[in-house]
């Protein structure tokens, strides 16, 4: 793992005094500001790089840095020029810093600082906005990230990996803290706030709870991701934001007859024409939906074919958490395997599936998928149960590639869900591939870890339309995977159409090409822009109206928003919206050159930087040539290593090692036990020093997991010793109470059914699908019995299960 932070191009650490981060969070918008401080005790002038993750959808509308009492504004410029000035104005002896965005992935930056004189002090501030979504549990999720793995770059890739430059600073050692203020607002109110880290106590700001303020407690160690849950006391209502033009910017074109869609905006740049209008002059709206899809009911009868593509890489033997003081989170890879057993357990009969498995190389447990019966599903899962972390290396593009070359089944839609930590190089050719194959998949994404990369796990999913999840800490993967379960279960919804009912003389423009995706009580955001001349006779008002179809029938959502546009100095919802074009524009299609011309115009007049884009900043007070190159310095690149893989705090004080001096990967490899995976190192050293692994320590299984294992692929459970003794009663005592001329297996599962009811309540939602698929067998064999089963069941697990939950 690599903590950010400031260094020397030569890696010679930059002092790092403190960071302080504002964050604004208004209901799913946040607002954040970071100030970085610095002091250069070096005795010449140095340059110095600043490289830090941000999520994917992350916009960056501005930076700034402050040296020796200089304020240097920064403009965003075309990438080359930008990269031009700053070398010019270097080689001048001025102060300049660079802001760009890396060459092959979105969610890593780097700020370039030159001339940072002898004693001088800079601070460099930040400023983005980022959309938050809402959690499976209603949590509102913001992540300030600190991690940044190594990306593996897979055989033959081009183009460079700043992950690799990066020193690797242990945990414990930093020289900086951290200082987070968090102000919340929602009017629906705030209920509490929840981290893994440390914070002070909620404190709200209004007596209807509608704002409130956070922060961490002090001394905070930035040396792992901050995440802060925010539940408010109803999130899943609609919402509207419209947002006044910035002052000064030329608004759009004033004739209805004259306006254009950016659809119509892409159509003529195409053509090479030049679009010259900005989002930036005219009011922006952001709508919040949650379409209300009916959920078809989970069964026998639905078909598809799901194919499970899961990382095996070496970091897949790492924890979940980095953090020494969570030692009890669970291994990826462990994780990752009965989050398998349980949607192998969830699968219908007569689908289609297959399970592949990634590293340096990859392999599949069949040669193409096959049909999902109790052969191949018992076979399945004892082959699931014996995955390791054993494959090396992180090359995905491989088997994604192998994927799209296996033929669809006709009337079986293909569903992927990938497993993965996301540490790769190659992500926007990752990306690509899964979008040239978008029309005969969805994809399904999971993020595994901290740092695990949310250009990648959020970009496969978004082009394919499918979803992303992230899981990190002691969090359970199982219910956020089984949540994509259900929304691969359900039809496409398609036809999805927009209608807008304004005032006169006002018209909205869709920013972008619209939703594309809608699954049940998932959150829709729509981008618009209002234009025109509002007449102050008309009403306040407008409608909008979300229409589509799903399983033959057409929906409608109807929403009324104000047209009472709020001023905000920051302009969230126009950098939001510039950025959903931006993401939009920037994927790799045929007319590749004429969608990136107006992703440069978009850029350019939001500020919103993309990958053609960069900030710089130049001092012109101090112009001084240089008489020498600026001072570098060569420093070694200790790697930053999980105590639990090598055994311990024990084993490192048997070899005579102190966390705040780490040994080189390659000697710890050496003093290792032969055989042992260097975990914390990146994929390459595990592929390179350690290519044989020992199969992980067995853990021992849940009750829960268990008695999943047990499972038929009907959805029946067999009358056995296993299923007895999770029972905690003898197979003989559970035959004698079984009422009359009823089948072993059914009266097994009504009381597997009851044991979860009664056991396993809190993890209902990764078991929804295989109760729903046992109660189906009961209807369908059971008949007038089930309701005594029932009865019986109750009586003698000392239960009381309401009958309803058999839907009798």
């Amino acid at each position: 793992m690599i903590i950010c932070g400031l260094i020397t191009k030569s890696e010679e650490p930059v002092p790092l005094k403190s960071i302080s981060v504002d964050v604004v969070v208004r209901g799913f918008v946040a607002d954040v500001v970071s100030e970085l401080r610095y002091h250069n005790e070096e005795k010449s002038p140095v340059e110095v790089v600043f490289v830090f993750p941000l999520d994917d959808e992350a916009a960056v509308y501005a930076f700034e840095g402050l040296i020796g009492g200089t304020r240097i504004e920064a403009q965003i410029r075309e990438k080359k020029q930008a990269e031009q000035e700053y070398e010019d104005a270097l080689s001048e002896g001025r102060q300049a810093f660079l802001l760009e965005r890396e060459e092959n992935t979105s969610d890593i930056f780097t700020c370039s600082l030159g001339n940072l004189p002898p004693d001088g002090e800079a601070t460099l501030k930040l400023s983005y906005v980022q959309a938050l979504a809402p959690e499976p549990d209603g949590a509102i999720r913001f992540v300030l990230p600190a991690v940044l793995n190594p990306r593996y770059a897979p055989q033959g890739s081009e183009g460079g990996n700043v992950t690799k430059s990066i020193p690797r600073v242990p945990k414990g050692t930093l020289p900086y803290t951290l200082s987070l203020s968090a102000t919340l607002e929602s009017p629906y109110g705030i209920n509490r706030v929840e981290s893994k880290c440390t914070l002070e106590p909620l404190c709200y700001r209004a007596e209807d709870r509608t704002i409130a303020q956070v922060s961490l407690a002090e001394g905070h160690q930035f040396d792992r991701d901050v995440e802060l849950l925010i539940y408010y006391e109803d999130v899943h209502k609609p919402s509207a934001l419209l947002e006044a033009g910035k002052p000064g910017a030329a608004p759009g074109e004033q004739s209805l007859k004259q306006q254009r869609t950016w659809g119509q905006k892409l159509k003529r740049v195409l053509r090479g024409e030049r679009t010259g209008s900005s989002l930036m002059g005219d009011p922006a709206l952001l709508l919040t939906l949650y379409p209300s899809v009916p959920a078809p009911k989970p069964s026998q009868k639905a078909t598809g074919e799901f194919l499970f593509l899961l990382d095996r890489s070496g970091s897949m033997a790492c924890n979940t958490e980095y953090s020494s003081d969570s030692p009890d989170s669970p291994m990826r890879i462990q994780s990752a395997k009965e989050t398998l057993i349980l949607l192998l357990k969830s699968l219908p009969l007569g689908c289609y599936f297959n399970i592949y498995g990634f590293g340096s190389t990859y392999d599949s447990f069949y040669p193409q998928s096959v049909e999902y019966t109790q052969e191949t599903m018992s076979k399945s899962l004892q082959r699931v149960k014996e995955l390791q972390a054993d494959l090396g290396g992180t090359e995905i593009l491989q088997p994604l590639q192998a994927i799209y070359s296996q033929p669809c089944r006709e009337g079986y839609p293909r569903q992927l869900f990938v497993f993965t930590d996301g540490e790769v190089s190659n992500t926007d050719e990752v990306i690509a591939e899964v979008r040239r194959h978008s029309s005969s998949h969805r994809c399904f994404s999971f993020g595994i870890g901290e740092g695990a990369s949310t250009a990648l796990i959020k970009g496969i999913a978004r082009a394919a339309g499918g979803s992303a999840e992230f899981i990190a800490g002691k969090e359970r993967m199982q219910a956020k995977a089984l949540q994509s379960l259900k929304k691969a279960l359900q039809p496409a919804v398609t036809r999805i159409s927009l209608s807008w009912d304004l005032p006169p003389g006002l018209k909205a423009e869709l920013v972008g090409s619209g939703p594309q995706v809608i699954f049940q009580g998932q959150r829709c955001l729509i981008y618009a822009q209002i234009r025109g001349q509002h007449q102050s006779s008309g009403s306040n008002e407008g409608t909008v109206v979300l229409q589509y179809q799903f399983q033959d029938q057409t929906f409608k959502e109807t929403m009324k928003f104000s047209l009472q546009a709020q001023e905000s100095d920051r302009l969230p919802v126009h950098r939001l919206a510039a950025q959903a074009l931006l993401q939009e524009l920037e994927g790799v299609g045929k007319k590749e050159k004429e969608k990136q011309r107006l992703a440069l115009e978009t850029s350019l007049s939001s500020g919103v930087v993309c990958s053609q884009t960069a900030y710089v900043g130049i001092n012109t007070e101090l112009g001084k040539p240089l008489q020498g190159p600026l001072t570098r310095r060569d420093v070694p690149h200790p790697y930053l290593f999980s105590c639990s893989a090598l055994g311990g705090p024990a084993v490192m004080q048997a070899f005579g090692m102190k966390r705040s001096a780490p040994a080189p990967m390659a000697m710890m490899c050496s003093m290792a036990s032969p055989g042992l995976a260097c975990y914390g190192a990146s994929d390459e050293d595990n592929e390179s020093l350690c290519e044989d692994v020992e199969p992980t320590p067995k853990k021992e299984e849940s009750p829960f997991l268990n008695l999943v294992s047990l499972q038929n692929a009907d959805g029946s459970w067999p009358l056995d010793s296993d299923l007895a003794s999770i029972l905690g009663l003898s197979e003989a005592e559970i035959s004698s109470k079984s009422p009359a001329q009823v089948a072993p297996n059914a009266w097994a599962t009504v009381l597997a059914i009851l044991w979860l009811h009664i056991n396993a309540m809190e993890q209902k939602d990764e078991w929804e699908l295989l109760e729903a698929k046992a109660l189906s067998w009961l209807h369908a064999t059971t008949g007038p019995q089930l309701a005594e089963c029932v009865k019986a069941g109750n009586a003698m697990l000392g239960s009381g299960v309401s009958p309803d939950v058999f839907e009798i």
